[in-house]
């Protein structure tokens, strides 16, 4: 597919006898398109070439050699050229892939490399909340996206399967097991469990210590610790999968902290050969401050039992053997953004090849938030996210009965709008934002929402078969590769090729920032710039070469919708 920024890139750098490669990154696209489709900022090369943004433009335009027919004309405004493509070429370029591919964005730039991306991870016994929701589809969407751009993408839940807390839910299991019946609600039981304990633990050292030691005993494989522990978990999964059900979300490896409990001594012992372990009142520690960390990474707690950072590390050893990654990213919430720092400094200790070490990334994202607060397992203020997508799915329900009482498959409808809702809410703000959960907000199904991009996909779709034609065979219907480019040129229809156009390079900004939130923005401008060509131009006319051309438009729009929204995980109903 011909790359307008490369051809300006190379352009500029042959003017100046620069690095294209470097140029193509300053390369932008306006946000007002009376500055051209794509803009060259000057200022970012007067330091190198001693000049100044407005002399460097006038230079670089002075001497550019482009052809007409892809770049039609350039502007000088305040240091920055102005790039204005060739309306037909431009036209030309979104036909011609999307005849060739009968899809738009496919790309082979990850080919060759390898992504793992640990996303999701509840912990088991505890019931899955909207706290999970942000993690599991910030995720989720990344997994999808570079995966479509040819990654060899590995998704792992690295389940919260470890840790004290089995040791606390041992103690009060023991303690209660005759006031619960753990098969007939397993989570709430199991919560309940956990909050009592939990509570029992903070006005008695002792019981706290028995936890502890209980935990230590999981380790050491007591039977009676390690049968509880794995019915606490088999519940549990069982339980989560109703969920990823509802979300569409799988997963390539189930493994969580519990699976590296036998690659921990390994990690000790290298730690230990390195000399930086170190004891700190019973503890085995490693001073980071040469790092620039302040505080030490705990590797062993006094009673010999192992924390978070060592079953971390033994991940990373696991998965640069097995996955041999070139990327790993870890999406959970900025709480942990010291958690990471920490281990991704210890893990340089490991003698990992250095591309391991560069590659790990920690994804983090704000924290969803109650109006009171913050939700808290332990004091049982939490709203479980199988609870939050029924509701959704209910309230979607209840608007489709209202409005379209005599819809065909109403129940499905409402769980792919009812379900869409809820993750393009999570996905549609930078995720580095704190949410403050709201029925309201999250369930508004006017505006910029999920509702309204799947209305976008659903009126493309109604469009094209009042036009009698087969929307699964519009290519076998419509000779793509006979489209009048002329009868494109319009403004509103350009909108809309050049948004189609840059969907490969908004799914690599995407993968460049690790934020969906970009594909989410994105998405909403093509449903805009869609209903403005809708409510301007009549698709459905009598000269044949309009008709066709407005409806290659619509058939690239819907298609375009269903794959983005697709990678975020919604998916798109057939009517609403």
């Amino acid at each position: 597919m011909l790359d307008f920024k490369k051809e300006i890139a190379e352009a500029i750098a042959k003017s100046l006898e620069l690095n294209s490669e470097e140029l193509y990154s300053y390369i932008e696209v306006p946000k007002d398109s009376n500055n051209g489709d794509y803009a060259f900022p000057c200022f970012k090369l007067a330091k190198e070439l001693r000049k100044s943004p407005m002399m460097i433009a006038d230079e670089i335009k002075e001497k550019i050699v482009l052809d007409n027919n892809i770049i039609e004309k350039i502007d000088v405004v305040s240091g920055y050229l102005n790039f204005f493509v060739n309306k037909r070429k431009i036209a030309e370029v979104v036909i011609d892939e999307m005849n060739k591919n009968g899809e738009y964005g496919k790309s082979e730039i990850g080919k060759d490399k390898n992504i793992v991306i640990d996303y999701s991870a509840p912990n088991i016994a505890k019931p899955f909340h909207i706290g999970h929701l942000r993690s599991t589809v910030i995720g989720a969407a990344l997994y999808k996206i570079y995966k479509y751009l040819g990654y060899n993408t590995t998704s792992v839940n690295h389940l919260g399967d470890y840790g004290t807390q089995f040791g606390k839910m041992i103690e009060g299991y023991t303690m209660w097991k005759d006031e619960y019946n753990l098969e007939k609600d397993p989570i709430n039981q199991m919560m309940d469990i956990y909050v009592r304990i939990n509570n029992l633990c903070k006005k008695d050292e002792e019981v706290l210590e028995r936890c502890r030691n209980n935990f230590k005993k999981l380790e050491d494989g007591d039977p009676y610790c390690v049968e509880l522990w794995q019915k606490f978990r088999d519940l549990s999964l069982k339980e989560f999968e109703k969920i990823y059900d509802l979300l569409d979300c799988n997963f390539d490896s189930w493994n969580g902290e519990a699976f590296y409990s036998d690659k921990m001594q390994e990690i000790i012992d290298i730690l230990e050969q390195t000399g930086k372990l170190q004891e700190s009142q019973g503890a085995q520690i490693i001073d980071l401050e040469d790092k620039g960390i302040n505080t030490p990474i705990i590797i062993k707690k006094s009673n010999d039992s192992t924390t978070y950072a060592t079953r971390d590390l033994a991940a990373i050893m696991y998965r640069a053997r097995t996955y041999d990654y070139d990327k790993a990213l870890y999406v959970t919430s900025y709480e942990q953004v010291l958690h990471f720092k920490q281990v991704f400094a210890a893990a340089e200790l490991l003698g990992l090849d250095e591309k391991y070490i560069k590659g790990l990334e920690h994804v983090s994202f704000g924290m969803v938030l109650l109006p009171t607060g913050k939700m808290s397992t332990r004091e049982g203020t939490v709203i479980r996210l199988e609870d939050l997508l029924n509701e959704s799915i209910e309230r979607a329900q209840k608007i489709i009965e209202d409005k379209n009482p005599n819809l065909e498959n109403k129940e499905e409808v409402a769980k792919k709008v009812g379900v869409g809702a809820v993750i393009f809410n999570d996905l549609a703000n930078n995720r580095i934002k704190d949410e403050i959960f709201d029925w309201d907000t999250i369930l508004n199904f006017q505006g910029e929402t999920g509702p309204y991009i799947q209305y976008t996909y659903v009126r493309t779709k109604s469009i094209i078969e009042k036009a009698e034609i087969n929307f699964d065979n519009i290519k076998g219907e419509i000779d793509f590769s006979k489209i009048s480019t002329d009868k494109l040129q319009d403004a509103d229809s350009q909108n809309i090729l050049k948004l189609i156009y840059n969907f490969e390079d908004i799914l690599i900004q995407v993968t460049e920032k690790n934020e969906p939130s970009i594909l989410s923005r994105y998405l909403i401008d093509v449903a805009k710039a869609y209903s403005a060509f809708y409510n301007a131009n009549k698709v459905i006319v009598d000269e044949e070469d309009i008709k066709n051309a407005r409806i290659f438009l619509t058939y690239a729009t819907g298609k375009v919708i269903e794959t983005g929204a697709g990678l975020l995980g919604i998916q798109m109903p057939d009517k609403m």
